[in-house]
């Protein structure tokens, strides 16, 4: 019979003759043979299985064996022993190596076939043995499938007690030697399935031994926390992951996280590799795990390590959105790393570059879930873009691509964006862990946000962009550290000619910021600006004081910025434009600020019953500009309502690129929402004007006269007297509604010309005006927040009845009209008045005129619409400026890299088209502090005396 199988595999039959031989020989085992002759078929079907040389002769084997074991039993069992089945596990048979899966298939064929004999307990003693060797041996994932497949049939073969434990750690370990190697789709299938066959034996030891979960799990978190560089633990682990029992992870995670043994490298490791496994197509709660780990390291405050991680892994967990199979866990995931990681946009602005390819992948790939996701997801992105504002150059092209899609409402982001901040926590960081890098294209540096310090980067950038106020500030011998004017020196020379890309100001914050300043708070940009200047220009005349008791004592200041022991040229010597009218044999005494900065005002009360007039004049650093009460109470009336005078008007908070925690449960009606209407928006020199125009004192606020003493109505007006090198304005966008008890940030938006004219009038001789003996009267001071923001639109009789008298009155006053050029904008991005996001505009000026170019490069020309401005000098008004033959248009290249956009630690180039068309763009980004820089008029001061054409800066 052995002679006859053994020529039906080696001729050259034809399938179905071999089969019907195999037929004929398999019914011939029903019949009596002797011993020898099963002994020599077992051993001939056993050589056919495991060294056949092809499947056929395999099969043969397999169904001739299967024959003979049952038909012939006790033959088997003597053929099949303990001992002939280790030699097998141990020596391999013939030529074949005792690795190869052929022989976990031979045993496990026969295992069935014995399954019913005594003599296979003794087998099953001696697999428990060897199995837990070959796990200790590392077998690759084909050999390692097949022997869970056994032991998933016969789990008599498992080891059991201390020796089922290890065996469960040494198999987990195998896993994670597991590597795949393969391109093929169908290599890949057959690698999954393999890795699946071998979790699914862990499970199934899991849930009848609880015991060897803990110790599996130890081994798992041993294997991710590796920092040994020359192993890197297979991706296969994470198809353990779903086998695990969810109710385990608060335990687990809590236990890691609380583990002083644990290492910070050692669980950076972990969880990075843990974030790795939502790469595994079969994963099931990786995601569930890779939060409550985030959320464990957070409880602890362990902030590095998730620092660390979101940057290292953040943009892997975004490119598993790709891939349908694990979007929707990377989405989980992503979500929670991007709202936890609140207190910079470093990791959000990684992504960034992204967003717009795979949105329009979800679009078109033809996927019934992809809409959903698309949903998901860019509701996401809005919350993200809503928390990191102040980034036009970057977030452009999302807005553009997700417009038609829904976007949620404020109360929805807010609340998403308040689930899982581990960063409110703790104020203590900084923007991350910035990059060592050098400066971006524009070549300048920015400033690393200190925590909630936005509104300090945003105005050192501002009186940086200030051309003549940093050459003077650079150009200055100074002594003493200590001086607050010093330590600015050193900074703008920092930012000067570093190369890195952005500085961190600790010591300039320090010296500079307000005592009622909190450490860590939000706090009012243009509050900060005119603390810092009034402390400069105090410290200036503390110094004059001292060199005038002193004279012999060299200034700690030298105006000129020369060694006051060295001999000047007449260009130094000489006062620059910034003068004002001063002589080389009159030095001009005014501090740096007040030559910069400073302007003067005439606040003139005339009393309407006796035509007496009181005039006060006060200096100014900044103008506050409130908004009309038809405005911010979103109707136009004719005389001012009552609604209008609940409201007053002042500044607005921010800090950081999120607001404080508190801030963000504010109530919806904080926000003011301005309808949508048909008038045009309002202008700079809308609110210039509304300024500078008449008001009515009655009722109230009547005015006590002098002369009529008694409470009189009057009508109280300023004028510009003396106009400032460079005219700051502020925006007044807070307002309080006395009636409602509510602040609101007023989102109007104002459109911002590049130039305009502001009315300036010499100082009034009339014999009218009262003497220092006439009595005191209180006047909001124009460095007040809310200064002038309960002025009141008189009605319109009072207008004309004003206009009337003014012309009487004014007729032959002087006025002049100082053309502007707009240098710097900072921008307040938030709802809420007591919270949001500076940033600032700001443009590289190196010209006379105020602009890049030679002022005769430029014709000045009024608004074609503002015909009634050119009559009417005591208007302010915007200019156009006409480029002459040859020049550059206003949308060129020169033109895109005129200005800046500072935010923080980032720096780039932007355009002025961005700056007038960001609060369309986004509405919640609106202008609150802008700088004006003096344009000169060859051989004209606007101040009253000579002037010299041209300026020169660095």
């Amino acid at each position: 019979m052995d002679k006859i199988l053994e020529g039906l595999v080696s001729s050259d039959h034809s399938v179905p003759v071999k089969r019907a031989i195999i037929k004929k020989v398999v019914e011939a085992a029903e019949k009596g043979v002797t011993e020898e002759q099963c002994q020599a078929l077992f051993t001939l079907t056993t050589r056919l299985i495991l060294v056949g040389e092809d499947a056929f002769q395999k099969q043969v084997g397999f169904q001739v064996l299967e024959a003979y074991a049952r038909y012939h039993r006790p033959e088997f069992e003597r053929y099949f022993s303990k001992d002939f089945v280790l030699s097998l596990l141990q020596q391999g048979y013939s030529q074949l190596d005792h690795k190869d899966p052929a022989i976990i298939d031979y045993i496990h064929c026969c295992l069935r076939l014995l399954i019913s004999c005594p003599s296979v307990l003794e087998i099953f003693s001696v697999v428990q043995v060897e199995v837990l060797r070959m796990v200790c041996e590392r077998p690759d994932p084909a050999l390692c499938a097949r022997l869970s497949t056994m032991l998933s049939d016969f789990v008599q073969c498992i080891p059991r007690d201390k020796s089922g434990v290890l065996f469960c750690q040494q198999l987990v370990r195998t896993i994670s030697y597991f590597h795949c190697f393969a391109s093929q789709e169908r290599e890949l299938r057959e690698y999954v399935g393999q890795v699946t066959k071998v979790s699914t034996l862990l499970q199934n030891i899991w849930k009848s031994d609880p015991t060897t979960l803990l110790p599996s799990l130890q081994e798992v978190f041993a294997i991710i926390s590796s920092i040994d560089p020359s192993f890197d633990p297979s991706i296969a682990l994470a198809s353990l992951v779903q086998h695990i029992p969810v109710q385990m992870i608060t335990v687990l995670i809590k236990s890691l996280t609380t583990d002083q043994n644990v290492k910070d490298a050692n669980m950076t490791k972990a969880l990075c590799r843990m974030i790795d496994w939502l790469s595994w197509p079969l994963a099931q709660h990786v995601d569930t795990w890779v939060i409550a780990l985030l959320k464990g390291l957070a409880a602890v405050q362990k902030f590095t390590i998730l620092i660390d991680v979101t940057l290292l892994k953040i943009e892997l967990v975004f490119s598993r959105l790709w891939y349908p199979i694990v979007r929707q866990g990377a989405l989980t995931v992503l979500s929670h790393m991007l709202l936890s990681f609140q207190h910079s946009p470093e990791a959000f602005h990684l992504v960034v570059p992204h967003v717009v390819h795979l949105v329009q992948s979800l679009r078109t790939d033809g996927l019934p879930t992809s809409k959903a996701f698309l949903l998901q997801f860019t509701e996401l992105i809005h919350c993200m873009m809503y928390q990191y504002s102040g980034f036009p150059d970057l977030y452009d092209h999302i807005v553009e691509a997700i417009k038609d899609l829904p976007k949620p409402g404020e109360e929805k982001i807010k609340l998403v964006l308040n689930q899982s901040a581990w960063t409110s926590q703790s104020n203590s960081f900084a923007s991350g862990h910035l990059k060592e890098a050098g400066k971006s294209e524009t070549g300048k540096t920015g400033l690393v946000n200190l925590g909630n310090t936005c509104y300090m980067n945003s105005i050192i950038q501002t009186l940086f962009m200030a051309t003549d106020f940093r050459r003077h500030v650079l150009s200055l011998h100074l002594n003493g550290s200590n001086m607050l004017m010093k330590k600015l020196q050193l900074l703008f020379a920092f930012l000067a000619h570093t190369q890195r890309a952005a500085y961190a100001p600790r010591n300039f914050l320090e010296a500079s910021r307000p005592p009622w300043f909190n450490m860590g708070s939000q706090q009012d940009c243009s509050e900060y600006l005119r603390f810092l200047l009034d402390r400069l220009h105090e410290e200036e005349k503390t110094l004059q004081v001292l060199e005038s008791a002193q004279p012999k004592v060299s200034s700690h200041i030298e105006r000129n910025g020369k060694d006051p022991t060295c001999q000047s040229s007449p260009e130094d010597t000489g006062e620059s434009s910034l003068t004002g009218g001063e002589t080389m044999h009159e030095p001009d005494k005014r501090t740096l600020i007040e030559r910069l900065f400073g302007g003067k005002l005439i606040t003139s009360i005339r009393c309407m019953q006796c035509n007496s007039i009181s005039e006060k004049g006060e200096p100014f650093t900044d103008l506050s500009l409130a908004f009309c009460p038809s405005a911010t109470a979103q109707h136009r009336p004719e005389g001012p309502s009552e609604e209008a005078k609940g409201l007053c008007q002042g500044s607005v908070n921010g800090g950081s690129e999120n607001p404080d925690p508190g801030s963000v449960k504010a109530p919806a009606n904080s926000v003011h929402v301005v309808p949508v209407t048909n008038e045009p928006p309002l202008s700079v020199p809308d609110l210039v004007n509304y300024f500078l125009a008449p008001e009515i004192l009655d009722e109230e606020n009547a005015y006590f006269c002098e002369k009529c003493i008694s409470l009189q109505r009057a009508e109280r007006s300023l004028k510009v007297v003396s106009a400032p090198e460079y005219l700051i304005l502020t925006l007044l966008r807070f307002s309080y509604d006395a009636k409602c008890h509510v602040r609101r940030k007023i989102l109007d938006n104002v459109t911002i010309p590049s130039l305009m004219r502001l009315p300036v009038q010499a100082p009034s001789t009339s014999t009218q005006c009262s003497s220092s003996t006439s009595s005191p009267l209180q006047v909001d001071s124009p460095e007040s927040s809310e200064n002038l923001a309960k002025k009141l639109k008189p009605s319109q009789k009072d207008e004309e009845e004003g206009e009337e008298q003014q012309i009487n009155r004014g007729g032959d006053i002087p006025v002049q009209s100082v053309p502007y050029v707009l240098c710097s904008v900072v921008m307040h991005s938030g709802v809420s008045s007591e919270s949001g996001h500076y940033y600032s505009y700001g443009r590289n000026i190196s010209g006379a005129d105020g602009t890049q170019h030679p002022a005769s490069c430029f014709t000045l020309k009024e608004d074609l619409g503002n015909s009634q401005a050119e009559s009417n000098p005591s208007t302010c008004s915007s200019l156009s400026v006409l480029p002459e033959q040859g020049d550059p248009l206003p949308n060129s290249g020169q033109e895109a890299r005129d200005w800046l956009l500072f935010n923080d630690s980032r720096v780039t180039f932007t355009s002025f088209q961005s700056v007038q068309n960001i609060t369309n763009r986004f509405p919640k980004d609106t202008a609150y502090v802008l700088m004006y820089r003096k344009q000169e008029v060859p051989g004209q001061n606007i101040n009253g005396g000579p002037k010299e054409n041209g300026m020169r800066v660095i």
